[in-house]
């Protein structure tokens, strides 16, 4: 019996989460704490926005929690993180939680020299006096005593000065990528919000795409989320059956999602994208085709050259940050493999409802887009000249509590000659 146990978990032990995942998941819980501006307190206890008190009872971290989540950013060189998980650990072995991994000595030590990394030696030489308190003959903690006081006495005009310095290049830094902090504003529902006079030119509105026959006698809910660039919703656009069914069928092909290196055009896994993706082909299914001749419908643009129907899963953490849909002028080769020309529009069907995060925002414009399921959003990436509309960068915002399920149609070029015309104007 213990023997087929045994082999049995030697089989499984390919499907556990190995050290890979483990700092996959760290790294995900800080990206998280940026972008919401979450104090480590509220994560370690867990009083998440959306998440009931009982529940956050089941999701509270131990201090050997804190402490792995410090060790991770510790060997990333992250020193900022590690000094605010080691001080969580801190401070819950301080109100008298035990651990049988972590003590204070260990915490101390990492502390300590995490502060001294960012320049704060009055810091790194109280958190040595402590550690030494604990334990006297700790050989590096004596030695960083020595060294911490003999450069406090000998530097602290330079350090002063070096202090500004580093101010000013943090500052010189926020100004020089002003984006991540808009986009961090935006996924936390700070974005900006519109005159009462541009608000009033939204509208909510029964549509039926010029009368088309599907949709005469049944329109459909169309409702504006913003007016330049044009991003309309869709209400009740697909049923919980052909939702679950679409998810069904992506499920045993998700992969970890991938982008177009824009040098090398091969497709690559990247840091700032993090989610599960599926393609589906609508010969695969009844509701794929149906799903796909409904956007056809709705939009009045042709989706026969249009890529097939991604579908994408975001787990807590998941994320896609600021980028274009349309291929850009320094990248020739975009979609050149397609023969169907740039990504005209972008349809995004919501397939859940997040409990927390996971909005879609639009950096340039600052709209931030949540997500309802059954509802799709639409909007054109490019003017009617065939040039790209940057105003249509946009990100998908880290999930906070639950878990996002979309599915994206991109919509080419080819095909919508006299589906939509050039304009007269440039930006038509």
């Amino acid at each position: 019996m213990s023997d087929a146990f045994i082999s049995n978990l030697t089989i499984q032990r390919q499907h556990f989460p190995n050290d890979d995942d483990q700092t996959g998941a760290a790294k995900a819980l800080m990206r998280l704490q940026d972008t919401y501006g979450l104090g480590t307190k509220v994560i370690a206890t867990g009083e998440l926005p959306g998440v009931s008190s009982a529940a956050s009872l089941h999701s509270s971290l131990m201090v050997s929690d804190c402490y792995d989540l410090g060790k991770v950013a510790y060997s990333e060189a992250d020193y900022y993180h590690t000094e605010l998980w080691m001080a969580q650990a801190l401070r819950q072995l301080d109100q008298g939680e035990t651990s049988g991994t972590v003590d204070a000595v260990t915490v101390l030590d990492y502390l300590s020299y995490s502060v001294y990394q960012q320049g704060e030696l009055e810091r790194a030489l109280e958190f040595t006096r402590r550690l030494l308190e604990l334990d006297p003959a700790h050989q590096r903690a004596n030695g960083n005593l020595k060294y911490f006081e003999y450069q406090l006495k000998k530097h602290k005009t330079v350090e002063l000065r070096e202090k500004e310095e580093a101010r000013l290049k943090r500052s010189q830094a926020d100004d020089y990528l002003p984006e991540k902090k808009k986009y961090e504003q935006l996924c936390r529902g700070e974005g900006l919000r519109m005159t009462p006079r541009r608000q009033s030119r939204l509208f909510c509105r029964y549509y039926d795409n010029n009368r088309h026959p599907r949709y005469v006698i049944g329109p459909v809910r169309q409702e504006d989320e913003w007016d330049h660039p044009r991003i309309v919703r869709y209400h009740n656009i697909v049923s919980d059956r052909e939702m679950e069914k679409v998810k069904e069928l992506a499920k045993p092909r998700l992969r970890r999602a991938t982008i177009s290196n824009p040098v090398t055009g091969v497709l690559e896994t990247a840091h700032y994208r993090i989610s599960k993706s599926a393609w589906l082909g609508a010969y695969e299914h009844p509701v794929v085709d149906h799903i796909n001749q409904r956007i056809e419908d709705i939009t009045g643009l042709d989706v026969t050259t249009a890529e097939d129907l991604q579908v994408a899963n975001y787990g807590v953490g998941g994320q896609y940050e600021p980028h274009f849909d349309f291929g850009r002028k320094d990248e020739p080769d975009a979609f050149e493999e397609l023969g169907t020309g740039n990504r005209i529009a972008t349809w995004l069907l919501y397939m859940s409802d997040v409990q927390a995060g996971g909005a879609t925002v639009f950096t340039d414009v600052g709209a931030s887009v949540w997500p309802k399921k059954g509802t799709a959003v639409f909007w054109y990436n490019l003017y009617a000249n065939g040039e790209g509309d940057y105003r249509t960068r946009h990100a998908a915002c880290p999930v906070l509590v639950g878990n996002k399920w979309v599915s994206n149609k991109w919509i080419h070029e080819r095909g919508q000659e006299f589906r939509r015309r050039c304009g007269l104007q440039e930006t038509d």
